[in-house]
């Protein structure tokens, strides 16, 4: 299942990975090459080193990098005959899917409320409300 990256709600790069675990699947992320020999991918991916190249036992899911495709420039005359054609609908049932929400929130909370800040005069001053709450030493 290829997937991208990004999600317009946090850009955290949270549902591939998600749905690896749900799906109980090898993942591969941030995907900028993928070539698929029998059942296996391999994905040369960016990492902060560099590049990446890792295989993955299909099916998995990947997550694709910005690098993955180059963007096609579709020209007006054919964006407007797309909007004529007709949108094919699937029903699950056909696809094998069953509708429902598979999730289940076990417990939510509102995010602790944070504490008045503190105004320090200079470093010293830092250190020692610092080491007062235990946060150095």
């Amino acid at each position: 299942m290829l997937l991208g990256k990004q999600a317009i709600d946090d850009d955290a790069n949270q549902t591939g990975q998600m749905l690896a675990a749900l799906w109980d699947r090898p993942q591969a992320t941030f995907a900028s090459k993928v070539e698929v020999d029998g059942g296996v991918a391999r994905v040369t991916r960016e990492v902060d080193a560099g590049l990446e190249t890792i295989e993955v036992d299909l099916p998995a899911v990947i997550t694709s990098d910005l690098r993955l495709n180059e963007p096609r420039f579709i020209k007006l005359p054919d964006i407007m005959k797309a909007k004529a054609k007709p949108i094919e609908t699937i029903e699950l049932a056909s696809l094998g899917v069953e509708p429902g929400d598979h999730l289940k929130t076990t417990h939510y909370a509102a995010p602790a409320k944070r504490s008045k800040g503190v105004m320090v005069k200079d470093v010293a001053e830092l250190v020692a409300a610092l080491k007062s709450k235990g946060l150095i030493r």
